[in-house]
């Protein structure tokens, strides 16, 4: 695998690094999650649980190894500078300061191993006015812009339905390690990357910022291109209360629906700019997929080359041919549900170690691994350092 012989030091919570260390995991990597205690990472117990884990947890821990450690404890920082010293990448999540704070700055950890690459990932970012405000992705996607143009049919600012700012995050932090990896192998350096979620955000809006950018102006959201304003980029309702998206507005597109449905005449307006002048195809659009079922228009559109979609919900995709023949849906010899490997390499490819760890399941062996006696793991439950059993269940 890509990845094998890479250690990895995980110090993250909840969504974006944890989803790196796992894609990192699922290629090869030895993580080593360190958990606080007394509960460890807050995702095994956020939602419905199957086999005494969450699929949240399940998901983005799969494969890694748990130990769970104090970090205000002088002794547990001492077990984390040993693993530092072993490993190539280390990825936090804490606010600004907390890991100077705690001793385990960037210059202390390079002090230690100067091939490491530390990655932080934050709301805001190491610098700026609001570097200390916390904030999930909800906040990030509100301060990035991009919940603004979210909005429902009253236009008000709707809650969106994945959390963009934390997967945004997690991608940039990902292409970011591996780069530093890449650049450590010639020059045998590692270095210091400072992701923020509001940043990564916006990184994403290349294909959005034409009125602001161009204009000068805020965009006019039912009016725009991606966001109502064009008839062969919308969402339509069918006979039997489905939905079918369409997607694409390029000239052979639009030609071969609008001829197939015997109204050329409409190819003139389809491919003219977005704006409120486009509502006479919107409607027949609406009208004519509200004659048909869902199925009926799938099978329809399959046959006329169209960017079409029908709305699934998240089982139905799940569940979809087309994920199964991409194995995005992998099942466990425990029944539990996996998302797949979304990279997939014709060499080498990822091999999925489905086990989650017990909080703090690896600990002895994790010591061990760092020439830890017994007896000193025996004084680092005793001060405290390190939880002292496993707590929560896993499979």
């Amino acid at each position: 695998m890509k990845l094998e012989g890479i250690n990895v030091v995980d110090l993250s919570m909840f969504l974006p690094g944890p989803h790196v260390t796992q894609m990192m995991c699922d290629h090869g990597a030895d993580v080593v999650r360190i958990e606080p205690p007394p509960d460890g990472e807050p995702s095994r117990n956020l939602g419905p649980k199957r086999n005494g884990t969450t699929p949240w947890f399940r998901n983005t821990h799969r494969g890694k190894r748990s130990i769970c450690l104090n970090l205000k404890s002088e002794l547990a920082k001492e077990i984390v500078y040993a693993l530092v010293g072993k490993a190539d990448v280390v990825v936090e999540s804490f606010r600004p300061d907390v890991l100077n704070r705690l001793g385990l700055s960037y210059s202390v950890l390079n002090n230690i191993n100067r091939r490491i690459v530390v990655c932080s990932i934050t709301a805001y970012g190491q610098t700026g006015p609001h570097r200390l405000r916390p904030a999930h992705d909800l906040s990030i996607q509100a301060a990035s812009g991009l919940l603004s143009v979210n909005l429902d049919d009253n236009g008000r600012p709707t809650l969106p339905g994945v959390p963009a700012a934390d997967m945004a995050a997690s991608l940039m932090a990902f292409g970011a390690i591996m780069m530093a990896l890449y650049r450590r192998e010639r020059t045998g350096a590692g270095d210091y990357i400072d992701i923020s979620m509001l940043d990564s955000l916006m990184g994403w809006t290349q294909n959005v910022i034409g009125p602001p950018f161009a204009e000068g102006r805020s965009h006019d959201v039912k009016n725009e291109r991606g966001w109502g304003g064009r008839a062969f980029y919308n969402v339509y309702e069918t006979a039997d209360g489905g939905f079918i998206t369409l997607s694409g507005n390029e000239p052979k597109f639009v030609s071969n629906l609008l001829r197939a449905l015997h109204r050329p005449d409409f190819i003139e307006l389809a491919l003219s700019d977005p704006g409120a002048h486009q509502q006479p195809l919107i409607e027949f659009f609406s009208e004519t997929f509200a004659s048909r079922s869902l199925d009926e228009w799938s099978t329809y559109l399959e046959e006329l080359d169209v960017c079409f979609g029908p709305v699934l919900n998240i089982k139905q995709a799940f569940e979809s041919e087309q994920a199964s023949a991409r194995q995005m849906l992998l099942c466990d010899e425990h029944g539990n549900s996996h998302v797949g490997v979304p990279i997939k390499y014709f060499d080498e490819p990822a091999t999925v170690r489905f086990k989650a760890p017990e909080l703090n399941e690896d600990a002895k062996q994790i010591l061990h691994d760092l020439n830890y006696s017994n007896e000193q793991i025996e004084a680092l439950t005793k001060d405290g350092a390190l939880l002292t059993t496993p707590e929560s269940g896993s499979r």
